[in-house]
């Protein structure tokens, strides 16, 4: 199939579904979620630069940008990922809202850019909900939609609309470890 044909058929897909894969773009079977509000693709953004980490774009492969990201509501379907917000983790630049790193021991997220707003919701803090638990966690960054696959983004491929990227502490507030920690279905809202 040649390149062409191959984008055509990914933007046909992505209209319907958004495709979740381990580690963000590598590895294991895809596992496919519908967005409910029908948030579609953007763009798409196609690395120039091959880098060796395991979760790091690759060169050839396009990948979709969303500048939307569902429908806020009560209870917000999302899918719940682990970031390292420390110097030198898998979350790049220092955090968007204040310039800073942060530990893995607080309970800090960054949000997909649709849901991320323009900063709008930097320093507040969300309510996440999985596993029959509760926990507040601040808004600190933003899992960038539209870029991505460069050193400010640690090489990796631009975020998915749906994602709430949570440091270690939120992860361990909700109950969650083991082979269930990385990706997770969860839910939130604004607090």
């Amino acid at each position: 199939m040649s390149t062409a044909s191959r984008l055509l058929v990914l933007a046909v897909a992505s209209l319907l579904l958004v495709t979740v894969t381990a580690g963000l773009c590598c590895g294991g079977e895809p596992e496919r979620r519908e967005l409910s509000d029908g948030c579609q693709p953007s763009g798409t953004l196609q690395p120039t630069e091959s880098h060796s980490c395991g979760e790091c774009c690759k060169v050839g492969q396009a990948y979709p940008t969303y500048k939307c990201s569902p429908t806020v509501t009560g209870s917000t379907e999302a899918i719940m990922t682990l970031n390292d917000f420390e110097a030198g983790g898998d979350g790049g630049d220092p955090s968007e809202c204040d310039g800073k790193f942060h530990k893995n021991s607080e309970r800090v997220v960054a949000l997909s850019t649709g849901w991320y707003a323009s900063s709008k919701r930097c320093g507040k803090n969300i309510m996440i909900n999985a596993k029959g638990k509760s926990v507040l966690a601040k808004v600190v960054d933003e899992c960038d939609s539209l870029l991505g696959c460069d050193s400010e983004h640690a090489f990796q491929p631009p975020c998915r609309p749906n994602v709430v990227d949570a440091s270690q502490a939120v992860w361990n507030a909700l109950g969650i470890t083991g082979d269930e920690v990385g990706e997770y279905g969860m839910t939130w809202s604004d607090a």
